[in-house]
């Protein structure tokens, strides 16, 4: 009999695409819309672009362009309604016209080793999905649990665990809903379980995907900006080793607090009894019998990956490199498990055109002197506790989603203020930006904070959260994270190899 298979995912993207309200085009006395927003983004820019100093004020012509593309930008991000690859796309654009950046640079950017390393994990990823294999052992998992405690931390587990293999927080988040549904129905009898339930899925799914490099696209753009700036980036071991410890205990932590803010005591004493065969039939997953031969080649193909990136400096390949021969080996006929083109199609193409025009953008404002000039701008010396400076990077990159919904884009303009900030406090500039990377990592807030949180929120015929929920967790999940980040830069990080000084 041959095991069923789910349909490959197809990942949503991290940049929002804009839907404008079913309203009239037309603002005040009849003039467009998008006049007015034009008018308002040149009162902005204009008298930037007047008020800037030039290089005799210590900032470089390139610096002084790219400042103003990048504010543009982040407006646009912030406060339009257009598509966030269509203005990181035109921002860069604009910095290549302009002469700041050189058309080599900006295609570079666009087919550079990161961009690779992605395109090959998302094969790799369909190639997995394809089996059944992801679904199954969160089945597995979760089926064996006795209590509302034991299932949310199984859960967890599962998470983590899907955090290896599958790239991008709204790629995992498209793989598991389904088991969530299925839970779902199973636990239709406790709808405040089921509550707890939505809220804990991309709470997780946010929080773990620091476990490794590819986990979201933002860790890459600090990686590949630290590389630009200092000559070195952080590679998947070094972040593995890093990121795991980070992601299993706030993880957990998280789902402490999501049982503890939205079930009762009773909820969760009240023993539970998960069906295996009846959760794998309403998630469409087979969990009896042995691994098929896909699920075999898969997981074998996988776990070699994994140990090649980890042991990158034993062999030197690059992560890319592993990555690719991982799709080739997936894709294979005969020997894979889906075929070329259809791995190729569930491929977000639109997060990685915007990620490679994030961080052409934050390069830009390394390589311009933009970024020198700022931080020198607004924060002159380097007065003041290291510590101090520290407790503020985490707070402002803890807070930072309220601004920019983007994980990427909240990187790509950090992380380059934030290296030369930290070489004048006398401080580890990648120690700083991967704090800066973790922190950034909490966006819980709101719906639109973030691709899982919405997907969780927006489903139908199931109890899901209330905003009040996001905001009750907020409240509670933000400080922790803070304090989180803090204690590992200051007590754990150094000993991992990442000191501060």
């Amino acid at each position: 009999m041959t095991a069923p298979t789910t349909p490959i995912t197809t990942y949503a993207s991290t940049p929002r695409r804009r839907v404008p309200p079913p309203s009239s085009p037309r603002g005040r006395a009849g003039v467009p819309r998008w006049v007015w927003g034009l008018a308002a983004a040149a009162g902005c820019l204009v008298p930037l672009l007047v008020l800037l100093p030039g290089p005799e004020g210590g900032l470089p012509a390139a610096g002084r362009t790219t400042l103003v593309v990048f504010t543009a930008a982040v407006l646009a991000w912030m406060f339009g309604r257009l598509d966030d690859t269509f203005v990181g796309l035109s921002a860069v654009l604009a910095l290549v016209l302009t002469g700041v950046l050189d058309a080599d640079t900006m295609f570079g950017s666009l087919g550079g080793e990161t961009i690779w390393l992605l395109i090959a994990a998302f094969v790799l990823a369909a190639g997995l999905s394809e089996t059944g294999l992801p679904a199954r052992i969160a089945v597995l998992l979760i089926s064996h649990a006795r209590t509302v405690r034991q299932l949310a931390h199984l859960i967890t587990v599962a998470l983590l665990l899907t955090a290896l293999a599958v790239p991008a927080t709204s790629g995992r988040a498209a793989l598991v809903l389904p088991v969530f549904l299925a839970l779902a129905k199973v636990l239709r009898a406790r709808p405040a379980v089921v509550r707890a339930l939505a809220v804990l899925f991309p709470t997780v799914i946010l929080l773990s995907a620091v476990a490794t490099l590819i986990g979201a696209g933002a860790h890459l753009i600090t990686s590949q900006i630290l590389a630009g700036s200092t000559g070195s980036g952080i590679g998947y071991g070094q972040w593995l080793l890093l990121g795991a410890p980070f992601a299993v205990l706030s993880s957990h932590l998280a789902g402490e607090l999501v049982l503890l803010l939205m079930t009762s005591r009773a909820d969760r004493a009240a023993p539970l009894a998960i069906d295996a065969d009846r959760l794998g039939a309403l998630s469409q997953t087979r969990v009896t019998g042995a691994l098929s031969v896909p699920q075999r080649k898969a997981l074998a193909t996988l776990c070699a990956v994994v140990l090649l990136w980890c042991t990158e400096t034993a062999h030197g390949l690059s992560p890319a490199l592993v990555a690719l021969l991982g799709a080739i080996a997936v894709t294979a006929p005969r020997l894979g498990t889906v075929g070329m083109g259809a791995a190729l199609a569930s491929i977000p193409w639109s997060l990685l055109l915007f990620m490679a025009s994030t961080a052409a953008l934050g390069g830009a404002l390394a390589s311009s002197g933009a970024a020198d000039w700022l931080t020198g701008a607004l924060f002159g010396s380097a007065d003041g506790s290291p510590t101090t400076f520290l407790v503020g990077v985490v707070l402002a990159s803890t807070a930072a989603h309220l601004v920019l919904q983007s994980r990427s884009a909240r990187s790509s303009v950090l992380v380059p203020l934030l290296i030369p900030l930290a070489v004048s406090f006398g401080m580890n500039p990648a120690a700083v930006a991967f704090a800066s990377t973790v922190a950034s990592g909490f966006c819980h807030t709101l719906p639109s904070s973030a691709k899982p949180v919405a997907m969780f929120g927006a489903v139908t015929d199931v109890p899901t959260y209330r905003r009040a929920d996001l905001l009750r967790l907020s409240a509670f999940l933000g400080p922790l994270m803070a304090v989180l980040v803090l204690a590992f830069a200051l007590f754990v990080w150094p000993s991992l190899g990442l000191p501060l000084y």
